[in-house]
């Protein structure tokens, strides 16, 4: 074995030096650092197994949700996304025959994607693939753990809003 040093994250610093940090502070770089996890193992099996990116994958599961399409205009609302990136998101899986796209019978002026009959079926194969990952992912924890788990996130997701919105807790 290697006498080569391993970089600690920031949350294992927090724990190292708990005297620096306040219990929100270790917190907010736990929290951080299981998205950080979560979301590279996610990215890296949707690469490996379907050649893939995360950012493809969202794009596909809202279009999935709404079988009739949508604009780029609430895909991108919905996806959190600017219209000039989630442009070429589309572009390339029109090109690969994922997705279409037509021009709104409403607003001429815009354009509304959905997915091909070929990209519902292979979003769906990869969809289930991507729900038994995540459940992997959680097994170490108890149905009891999972909900109680659901239950503080949502309890810190209003926290989290209310502080944005300057509404007293």
């Amino acid at each position: 074995m290697s006498n080569q040093t391993i970089p600690l994250d920031a949350e294992t610093k927090a724990i190292e030096m708990p005297e620096d940090h306040r219990d929100e502070l270790r917190l907010w770089l736990r929290l951080l650092t299981c998205s950080t996890l979560i979301e590279g193992e996610v990215r890296r099996r949707l690469r490996d197994r379907f050649d893939v990116t995360l950012p493809r994958f969202d794009l596909m599961a809202q279009l999935d949700k709404t079988p009739e399409g949508m604009t780029l205009s609430d895909l991108s609302k919905r996806m959190m996304v600017s219209n000039g990136n989630l442009t070429s998101l589309v572009d390339r899986l029109v090109a690969s025959g994922h997705i279409e796209r037509r021009v709104s019978e409403i607003d001429r002026r815009a354009q509304i994607v959905n997915l091909t009959p070929a990209g519902r079926s292979e979003f769906r194969a990869m969809a289930a693939e991507h729900e038994a990952w995540i459940a992997e992912i959680f097994g170490g924890l108890t149905q009891r753990e999972r909900k109680e788990l659901m239950r503080l996130l949502a309890k810190t997701k209003l926290s989290a809003r209310n502080a944005i919105t300057g509404v007293a807790q």
